[in-house]
Order: structure tokens, then sequence, then C-alpha cells
């Protein structure tokens, strides 16, 4: 029989360590460490284990999309005509796929799923869709909306 064992509750230090790297995941341990008032030692330690819980998923480098030409900002909404898991699991591999897509969500409602998608023209979203979303054959449905300002982007949770 496994044995449950729950993760050890975050303190004070803990959150202020997430809060600081997930705004600036560059900082070294030496500067990570002065900002939170503990020693290089005590905030390696202490970062090695929220990666090891799983607190910390990864650390990534966010990219300008407008400076590298990804003009279009994409969400589309996706209806499936087929609900087996295999069709739905053949249909989330193929997304995985392709590298336009940042996000997808498995979503309620009158759609299936809820894409975003960056591309760099319209030409290139006539071809994202009609070409590589549509050729998926359990499609019924495809609703685009372009975002014409991105007033919000963050990947910060809003720790406490």
């Amino acid at each position: 029989m496994e044995s449950f064992v729950a993760e050890k509750e975050l303190d004070d230090i803990d959150r202020l360590l997430l809060k600081t790297i997930q705004n600036n995941a560059s900082l070294s341990n030496v500067e990570l460490a002065k900002k939170v008032n503990l020693s290089p030692p005590a905030t390696h330690g202490r970062m090695k284990r929220l990666e090891q819980e799983g607190y910390i998923k990864n650390y990534v480098t966010i990219l300008n999309r407008e400076k590298l030409g990804f003009d279009l900002l994409c969400f589309i909404y996706v209806k499936t005509s087929i609900h087996q898991t295999v069709q739905l699991e053949a249909f989330e591999a193929a997304i995985v796929a392709m590298p336009e897509v940042l996000e997808c969500h498995h979503i309620t409602g009158e759609y299936d799923f809820l894409l975003k998608v960056v591309l760099k023209d319209s030409s290139d979203l006539k071809n994202f869709i009609g070409n590589k979303l549509s050729s998926h054959g359990s499609i019924s449905g495809i609703q685009t909306s372009l975002s014409y300002e991105e007033v919000k982007s963050t990947t910060a949770l809003p720790l406490k």
C-alpha cells in the first residue's frame, strides 16, 4: 500500500523566493539571497528543494514575439465531432506537434479546445487553419479571434 507524504507547507521565505524568481529568473544565487535576506547556501538549498518538490517547473526566457516577426496573436476555438479518448488524444498529439500553438486548453462550453497561436501574418493564418488545423478529421468547427492589443501578458502567479 502506498503512503501519501504531504509536501512541506510553503513558508514566507519560500513564497518570497518564488515571487522574486518568477519576475526575474536570471538572478544569480547571490543576488537572490540578498533580495530574500538569506545566505547564498541557504538560498541554494531552498531553491533545490522547491525544484525537487515541483513548485518550480522550469526556467525559461520570454522572447519578444513582435521583434521576431510574429505579428498575429490568435485565439482559435475548435469544436470536435468525435469525443472518444483515442481521437481526442490523437488531436491533442497533433496540436502539441505544432510549434505555432503556444497553449492548448480543453475547455467547457460550445467549443472543445482553445488554442493560443502566434503567426507572422494573415497568409500564415490562412495556411495554419486551412492546411494544418483543418486537416485533422475530427474537427467540426473553428472560430478565430485576433488580438489587436495585448493589454496584459504575464506568467507570474498571484502568490501572497
